[in-house]
């Protein structure tokens, strides 16, 4: 049976990773390595990943210790920013589901008056008399400009301005 394990394994690998062998290492050591398979492997292998650890940290660039705390105050600024704004962000998302809420009920108020316009202009659109149908209609609009001002601001003023409020985060 071939064995997997060796007792100077662990040692082999301790010099190769300090930069120890061969050249500092006993010569019973060296002996044992040339004679033993598992050892040899773990020299060679621990050489290679040894040699390309000290090459990648040559090339590595590791920042001063001024620009890191620099940038972590940064971003600890950014996050309590963004801590300050949750707040803001819930209570524009509130007043936009009362906007909408407002909206509807505006709608269901001048249901009666939409189906009322509707029926007008669908009754002069019938018989093909535009200038009958825009004067009722026109008719209507004055009757109830208000109404349909506040709908038209309601519709087009608050979601403008939630999209305004939120782009500024």
């Amino acid at each position: 049976m071939i064995p997997v394990e060796c007792e100077f394994e662990s040692e082999v690998l301790a010099a190769t990773l300090q930069g120890r062998w061969p050249d500092r290492v006993d010569a019973d050591l060296r002996a044992h390595v040339a004679a033993c398979a598992i050892c040899s492997d773990v020299a060679a292998i621990a050489g290679v990943i040894e040699d390309a650890r000290e090459e990648m940290s040559a090339y590595a660039v590791i920042p001063d210790s001024g620009r890191v705390w620099w940038l972590a105050q940064v971003r600890a600024r950014r996050e309590a920013a963004e801590a300050a704004n949750r707040p803001m962000t819930a209570a524009q998302a509130i007043a936009f589901v009362c906007a909408v809420g407002l909206l509807g009920a505006c709608f269901r108020a001048a249901s009666t008056w939409f189906h009322s316009v509707l029926g007008r202009i669908t009754s002069g659109m019938a018989g093909y008399d535009i200038d009958a149908s825009l004067a009722s209609a026109t008719r209507l609009l004055a009757e109830h400009g208000a109404l349909a001002l506040a709908m038209a601001a309601v519709l087009f003023l608050v979601p403008a301005a939630v999209y305004l409020a939120m782009g500024r985060d």
